[in-house]
Parts: C-alpha cells; structure tokens; sequence
C-alpha cells in the first residue's frame, strides 16, 4: 500500500499581512529531500475564533481549489493544526499591480497603453472561469470574487497574470460576511451596489475591474476619498470621469472599454467575457501584440536588479509565530493516520 507523506512546511519569510490573515513565502517537504516553494496563508489568531470569518477562510480554500485556471492562484490545500488555519498555495514570483504602478510612479514613466489592456484581459479570463464554474455535480456556483483590486492581481516575472485571494468571494452555496453587516471589500474597489451593501453578481466584478484598467492607465485611483461615507459617495452617486479627461492619450475605443465596465447600472456592464474579448481585440490592432513575452521584458527593463531568489529564513530575520509548530503538529498527524491504518 502506499501511504501519502505528511510533510512539514519550513517558513521563509513573511510576504505580507493583511486584515484576515498573513502570508509566508515557505517550503513544503517531502521524502528523499523534496521541496516546494509555496505560499502560507494563515489566518490571524482573532478571526479564527470568530465563526463567521472562519468560515469565510475555508469558504476561499473550497471555492478556489476547483478554479484550475491559468490565470488564478492555484490552492493546494486547507489544513489545520492546534486551532491554526492556513492554506497552502502557488507561490508567484513577481510584482502585484500596486507595486508595478509604484513602481510607474517612482520611473515618472505611465504604464504602456497594450500592456495595460493585456492585464486587464487576462483578469477577464480569470474572472469569466470563476463566474460560470460549476459544481462537481453539474450545478452552477455563480462565484463573485468582490475583492478585484489591484493588491489581488500579480504577475509572474515572466509575464503571467495571476488573480488572487477569494477571501471574501462568494458563491451560491457559501457564508455572505454581508449578511451579518459586515461590508467586505476594497471601498475604492467597489461596485456602486456592493458599497451600498445591496446584492451584487458577476457584474460588479467587472465595475471593480473597469476601476483597476482606469488606474492602470492613468497611475491614479478613480476615487481616493479615505472617509468611508465620502468614499461610497463617490462611487455610487458622483459622475464617472472619462480616462481621456486624465490621460488624453489613451485611444477612444480603450475608453468606451472602461466607461462601458464602469456603467453603474449593472445590467448594461458588459460580462467579463465581453469586455476581454474587447481587450483583445483592440491589441490585436496594435503594431505590436501585447504578450507575455512582452510584459516579461518590460518588467526586466523596469525591475534590473530586483528579483533574487530568497534564501531567508525566519531565525534570520527574528521573525517568530505562533504557526512555527505546523511541522510538529503535522508529523503528529502523520502518525495518527499511520496508526489508524494499522488499527492501533
């Protein structure tokens, strides 16, 4: 018989905190020396007590495991060790959006027109997969990410385009956070009906994006109101500037793509589909077709020396946590299941 490996993660380094949970760069160990670079995500301490907001942890690890695309972060797996949650998942080296347009900013230089669109368009796919998934058992799940933002968006250093963290995502058979008063969400990222806490479907999805295309063309978020109230207003009430009013160089068609997404009617939003195919469209007009192959180019000549693989780990950098005995507690695990095995 063969038995499956429960092996150890080794942290490396933490990526990044947030408000539900933090992020380790870490490796996964196997038999005769097997190693995989992964992402932790474990959930903070409090919110792992809190019912609701657990459930909306694991609601991310069920709902993004079956999204097998190549442009999702793919989950490997959920686990659970002493009351400690993580999800173990792919680990992308590259940028997110926020830091390639930091990094625009820092360069005094605006992000190519294609590359911008070609972004966008990989996030459709992603979307578009996400929103007309179906069950194992033929049944449709009608997954709304919500969080479409351009922390959530990464790409590779060879040019991918990744959409990440489902955390707040929601599918027909899962916990709504919303339900219970809760506003989920980036509030310069929303929707005029999910800043207003009404129903939202794949549609906001799309406004959300229609956001991210806007800032990526013109370095500069649409709405940057940080009182909450005043936020929401604009977003749901005040007029939606046109990008060619900020950026006049931006071609008209390119545009009428964003406004079209940025529609606060939802009905008249294009799908995701539609405005990726689009996207496309408009690329495929241009001298030159915006690939991966591009964007890794242009990531090399905008980041010269800045990817190094890391060979830090947490001793090094005094990073200590509460999750540092998953290894034990999973070798534990381990030897449960051989002893339920052997019925012992």
């Amino acid at each position: 018989m063969n038995l499956p490996y429960n092996g150890a993660f080794r942290l490396v380094r933490k990526i990044a905190t947030g408000g539900m949970a933090t992020v380790y760069e870490a490796e996964q160990l196997g038999p005769a020396g097997f190693a995989k670079r992964i992402a932790l995500k474990v959930i903070h301490p409090k919110f792992a007590r809190d019912e609701g907001w657990l459930q909306l942890f694991i609601d991310e690890a069920k709902l993004s495991a079956n999204l097998v695309h190549g442009n999702i972060v793919q989950i490997y797996q959920l686990g659970e060790v002493d009351g400690t949650y993580y999800i173990a998942m792919e680990y992308i080296q590259g940028p997110t959006l926020r830091a390639l347009m930091e990094r625009h900013l820092e360069l005094k230089q605006p992000i190519p027109q294609a590359l911008a669109c070609y972004i966008a368009s990989r996030v459709c796919r992603a979307l578009d997969f996400a929103h007309n998934s179906i069950s194992p058992t033929a049944q449709r799940l009608d997954i709304v990410h919500r969080d479409v933002a351009p922390r959530n968006i990464m790409s590779t250093w060879d040019g991918h385009i990744k959409l990440a963290d489902f955390g707040i995502a929601k599918a027909r058979t899962s916990v709504d956070p919303s339900d219970q008063g809760r506003l989920v969400g980036k509030k310069h990222y929303m929707s005029p009906e999910q800043s207003l806490g009404l129903h939202v479907d794949a549609s906001s999805d799309v406004f959300s994006l229609g956001l991210v295309l806007y800032e990526l063309l013109a370095l500069e978020p649409m709405f940057s109101e940080d009182i909450t109230g005043l936020a929401l207003e604009d977003i749901a009430i005040r007029p939606i500037p046109n990008v060619r009013d900020t950026v006049p160089s931006v071609s008209e068609e390119v545009a009428h793509i964003v406004t079209h997404a940025l529609d606060r009617e939802p009905k008249r939003r294009p799908t995701a589909a539609m405005m990726g195919q689009a996207l496309d469209h408009w690329c495929e007009t241009q001298p030159t077709l915006p690939t991966s192959d591009r964007m890794q180019e242009h990531l090399s000549a905008i980041y010269p020396n800045t990817f190094r693989p890391s060979k830090a780990n947490l001793s090094a950098i005094g990073e200590e946590t509460e999750f540092t005995n998953l290894r034990q507690g999973l070798r534990d695990q381990g030897r449960r299941f051989l002893a339920k095995l052997m019925g012992k």
